[in-house]
């Protein structure tokens, strides 16, 4: 029978492991990105998983399961030997380490914390007191902290002694005598700088931070603005609490913009990847939603049954309903998603309420008249009647006008009242448009055509 030779990757690492080859496995991972080794890991089953980690250097085994989702983290760590897993846990980052023991049992997170080490076990429980999505919580211990005293050389013999276990070493952050954070400077400032220099000399004391208890969606804001690699993370008595670096803050903007779109789909966010969410999870967090603007839907056919009479004696005008509601919807998703996005940036805040209000009641204005002289061209051509092409062009300013206000003046309030801007979605939004459109198109047509 002829020999197999392996196809993929991932079978030549199934071979390996079957010869108990450490060196070849070792050496083919190593040629491998960090991201590429974890979606090679994954195509091995468990019971391969396990016999893998058992048999690669601490580093090795904690980067790669540093990229896996936290239920699977906890089962591999879990099985492993208290030996490997012990290492393997102290090597991992305070930040992946504390996503992972948010996410599974207390019970489960108690005996894994057992074997971390102290300090790094006191570290970890003092981020684990920060709210979830706050900065705090994504704050990252393994930083650079040097005393404002030392001279350069002190500080570059230090950061050799404890340069790899940190996150990054681009920044040094400078502390006082009670830890707080009094200023910074970057590694090549220290390297250019006459080595007896005191880093009080050389530091940089105008330093961009942020409150351990900020929303996390803030210290992206500012490592975005500042254009930084990392931002320190401090308590109110402005001492160090850790760093938030640019690869974490990539997921927090990922899982908020995600969030925001399935809010603004008019679904409650999911808690799971799509695929990986439940049936009946998807069917609660989307139901609400539906019932909700189906019974403010009903209101419509409330509106439509009192006007039955007009209807009935100019039916002409039931033929551009869906086209007035349906334009004043996509007028007033237009302007929500705009002001959301603005918002949700830090170019528009509650001091621009009236600012934008007003803008948008006149950009309303102008499209809606852009839009009347289109109208009743058509409405003449295609109906012959000159007052239903002036009721329709008439109604397309007001609607167009008032969905522009709506869309715009609904996420700015809900910012006020401590509700997500994202919340007030484009379906809510096209909802009561839809039902003030049909009040304003039947008014007008009364009295443009005169009906009693």
């Amino acid at each position: 029978m002829p020999a197999t030779h392996p196809t993929t990757l991932a079978d030549n690492l199934r071979l390996l492991l079957a010869e108990g080859n450490n060196t070849q496995i070792i050496g083919l991972l190593k040629e491998l990105q960090p991201y590429d080794r974890s979606l090679l890991f994954k195509e091995l089953d468990y019971k391969e998983q396990l016999q893998l980690l058992g048999r690669l250097p601490t580093e090795l085994a904690a980067e790669i399961l540093e990229y896996l989702e936290p239920y699977l983290q906890y089962s591999l760590l879990d099985h492993l030997p208290p030996g490997p897993q012990k290492e393997i846990l102290n090597q991992l980052s305070s930040d992946v380490i504390i996503q992972l023991f948010t996410a599974i049992h207390p019970r489960q997170a108690e005996q894994l914390m057992a074997a971390l080490q102290d300090p790094y076990r006191s570290k970890i429980r003092e981020l684990m007191l920060y709210p979830e999505d706050t900065a705090g919580s994504l704050a990252n211990i393994d930083y650079i902290a040097a005393r404002e005293w030392w001279t350069g050389k002190q500080t570059l013999s230090h950061i050799r002694k404890i340069g790899k276990e940190a996150e990054i070493i681009a920044y040094i952050y400078v502390l006082g005598p009670l830890g707080q954070l009094t200023g910074v400077l970057s590694l090549r400032e220290l390297i250019m700088a006459p080595p007896e220099s005191s880093l009080k000399e050389i530091m940089a004391t105008n330093v961009v931070s942020i409150l351990a208890e900020e929303d996390q969606e803030d210290a992206a804001r500012l490592l975005a603005r500042y254009d930084l690699i990392a931002l320190p993370v401090v308590n109110i008595s402005n001492q160090m609490v850790g760093i938030i670096t640019v690869d974490d803050i990539l997921d927090v903007i990922e899982d908020e913009a995600t969030e925001d779109i399935q809010m603004l789909g008019g679904s409650r966010p999911l808690d799971s990847p799509y695929l990986h969410a439940g049936f009946y999870s998807l069917f609660q967090k989307r139901i609400i939603w539906l019932l909700l603007l189906f019974v403010v839907q009903t209101l419509t056919g409330s509106i439509l049954k009192h006007y039955e009479h007009m209807l009935a004696q100019v039916v002409a005008l039931t033929f551009f309903i869906p086209l007035l509601i349906d334009t004043g919807g996509n007028a007033g998703s237009q302007a929500s998603t705009l002001v959301i996005r603005a918002m949700a940036v830090g170019e528009v805040t509650a001091g621009d309420f009236f600012k934008v209000i007003w803008r948008e009641i006149r950009l309303g204005l102008v499209l809606g008249l852009s839009m009347a002289a289109f109208s009743l061209l058509f409405v003449r051509f295609l109906h012959g009647s000159l007052y239903i092409g002036i009721t329709v062009s008439v109604t397309l300013i007001a609607i167009v006008t008032i969905s522009s206000f709506i869309g715009a003046i609904l996420p700015m309030l809900a910012k006020r009242w401590g509700v997500d801007p994202a919340v007030i979605s484009a379906p809510l939004i096209t909802t009561v448009v839809d039902t003030s459109g049909l009040v304003i198109y039947f008014l007008l047509a009364r009295w443009i055509l005169g009906f009693a």
